[in-house]
């Protein structure tokens, strides 16, 4: 089950346009698995050896970089966000709401 899980995971987040973020939450909603957040923080974390997740345009539900400790250097899932154009002050997207990215809700 966790490896489809993931799977599933990161076909959604393979979506997130440049320039947007989502959250774990609304990936794990729209994986209609709603309280699985967490799960899907783990499957983000599981992606590092992989250049085709973004998971850098994944955030906590108030915008906080929460998972930045996971990515090699200390301000690097900041760059990339910043390199898209989105602000980051103090570990925080600025204008949250202006960033994010809504996912499809699935009709498995």
């Amino acid at each position: 089950m966790e490896e489809n899980f993931f799977e599933r995971v990161y076909a959604i987040a393979k979506q997130i346009p440049e320039g947007k973020v989502t959250s774990y939450g609304a990936i794990a909603k729209a994986l209609g698995t709603a309280r699985s957040a967490r799960m899907v923080g783990w499957a983000m974390n599981a992606s590092h050896n992989r250049d085709d997740i973004p998971a850098h345009r994944v955030v906590n539900r108030k915008g906080l970089l929460s998972g930045k400790h996971h990515f090699d250097g200390t301000n690097l899932m900041q760059q990339l966000l910043e390199n898209e154009g989105i602000e980051v002050v103090d570990n925080q997207i600025v204008d949250f709401e202006k960033y994010f990215w809504e996912p499809s809700v699935s009709r498995e």
